[in-house]
């Protein structure tokens, strides 16, 4: 079904679309963090009247404006790439995958571009209570947005809902909601928005604290960190256990992700969880993926050699095997459509049941070496680390922000003012290394199991991919060093400069 095609041609697609996406990544989370942080002081000033907690409000709403405009531009790019760089995989499971993508654009998109017009320019224009509510919908629509790209995206981790149609040899949806309510689509939600909503917190308290290094806008800063830390620490915690339902999850449908993740050769019972180099917890490993101190953790060699038992109790067969019915489904495939095209039912019939039985091996067919199914170990393994040490290093910086700032002791603590400065890119990193552990994880699939990123590029001239990833380049590094300069300048202005509007 698929044609061949050069390997540099596959290696530019997927380093374009990991190009865009991590561009995408350094504004979506600030967006999603100031969104719910922003809505929460103009709350605080409806409640109370004060009009300190409107200019609080005014200031971090305008940073999140000049954020929200950059990252709709990088996502528009994002979504246009399927079907300019990946048309066989818009035709194979375009039918799944545009759905909600469809809705984002629909709903989410619909949303923002209504309220956040009357939360800009109503201040003067609507009451307190209803600019209230098209800030928090403003909040709302972009997370709404976040959802139907993440069930896009949870989907091609964990297909659901489809069945594969041989006379269109297309996956068509057949259950939306197993596509939209999938565990693992849920558990990606919470966990992905949420670290959003950390990175907003780490960010309003890193730009305070820069308020209190240069000892000015006092009472600003230290209420904007008081409701950040709160907020922040919330959302850590929170990211931490749907990390830990996240991994159960990875464990069960994408083993072999979770073995890279921690560069496991040899699998067993009672796994420990390698820490860094030779420090390793025992039996944490298990405890992480199967919610069971002496749970089987197959290793990479045993997810390729097959032959231990499965969650549900059967055997698992090997990557040679796989790649052998996954080569009796292509083959069904093709003979199916050349018996209906002849008029031949039998022969149809026949190919057709073939293709039943293998069509779970279906992308198998196209990998010619087993060790192709074996992802960028070290990468994912680094990335993993990174993620869920700077996780806990966040929940710590926020107890100790909070503990400060309760004694007042806050103001006068440089150290912890310049850390927290610095703990801002450290929001970036982690955001990135949790997308790295999750894409780079899951190679060689673009659909987990049912089509490998070979199979699922356009046919395109590789110079011309070559052209538009510098192009890209280029432009996304314009755009944020745009928005970093325009930021900057916001901020040294502080909220005294918004103050009569």
């Amino acid at each position: 079904m698929f044609e061949n095609i050069d390997t540099s041609l596959i290696d530019w697609s997927r380093a374009q679309f990991a190009l865009t996406a991590m561009y995408h990544w350094l504004f979506v989370p600030l967006t999603l963090g100031l969104a719910m942080i922003m809505g929460l002081m103009e709350t605080f000033y409806v409640v109370t009247g004060k009009e300190f907690w409107k200019r609080t409000a005014k200031f971090w709403m305008k940073l999140f404006g000049i954020n929200f405009a950059v990252g709709v531009a990088t996502g528009l790019i994002l979504e246009f790439e399927f079907g300019t760089n990946w048309s066989n995989y818009s035709w194979f499971v375009g039918d799944i995958f545009g759905a909600p993508l469809a809705i984002e654009g629909i709903l989410a998109f619909f949303m923002e571009a209504t309220f956040i017009a009357v939360m800009f320019f109503g201040w003067n224009k609507v009451s307190k209570r209803f600019h209230l509510a098209s800030t928090w919908l403003t909040g709302i629509g972009a997370t709404l947005s976040a959802w139907w790209i993440l069930v896009a995206n949870a989907w091609m981790q964990y297909p659901v809902g489809m069945a594969f149609n041989p006379e269109t040899v297309r996956n068509e949806m057949v259950d939306f909601a197993a596509v939209a309510l999938s565990p693992m689509a849920v558990a990606k939600f919470f966990h992905t928005v949420l670290s959003g909503w950390v990175l907003g917190a780490v960010f309003v308290v890193g730009v305070s604290c820069w308020y209190l290094l240069r000892k000015r806008e006092i009472e600003f800063a230290k209420a904007s960190i008081k409701v950040a830390a709160v907020f922040g620490l919330a959302a850590s915690l929170i990211v931490a256990w749907t990390g830990d339902i996240s991994g159960v999850q990875v464990a069960k449908v994408q083993p072999m992700k979770m073995a890279a993740a921690e560069g496991l050769q040899e699998g067993g019972n009672g796994m420990p969880f390698t820490v860094v180099g030779d420090i390793k917890i025992p039996k944490m490993l298990s405890i992480l993926a199967t919610h069971d101190i002496d749970g089987y953790v197959p290793g990479i060699n045993n997810l390729l050699e097959g032959g231990y038992q499965t969650p549900e109790g059967t055997i698992a067969l090997s990557a040679q095997e796989k790649i052998e019915r996954g080569q009796k489904a292509i083959a069904a495939l093709d003979a199916f459509r050349k018996a209906q095209k002849e008029g031949n039912k039998e022969a149809a019939s026949v190919a057709r049941r073939t293709l039943d039985e293998n069509v779970a091996y279906f992308g198998y067919g196209y990998i010619k070496d087993p060790a192709h199914l074996v992802p960028p170990v070290g990468l994912t393994f680094w990335s993993f680390r990174i993620m869920v040490g700077l996780g806990g290093y966040f929940i710590l910086f926020f107890i100790v922000v909070l503990v400060l700032s309760r004694k007042d002791k806050l103001k006068d603590a440089g150290w912890l003012q310049k850390l927290a400065l610095w703990t801002i890119p450290l929001g970036y990193i982690a955001g990135q290394a949790g997308w790295v552990v999750a894409e780079v994880g899951r190679q060689p699939w673009a659909i987990q199991d049912m089509l490998p990123v070979g199979a699922a590029i356009s046919k395109l001239q590789t110079s011309s991919v070559q052209i538009t990833f510098f192009i890209f380049l280029i432009l996304f590094t314009i755009m944020l060093i745009a928005e970093i300069n325009i930021m900057v300048k916001a901020i040294k202005k502080g909220p005294e400069a918004i103050k009569g509007e």
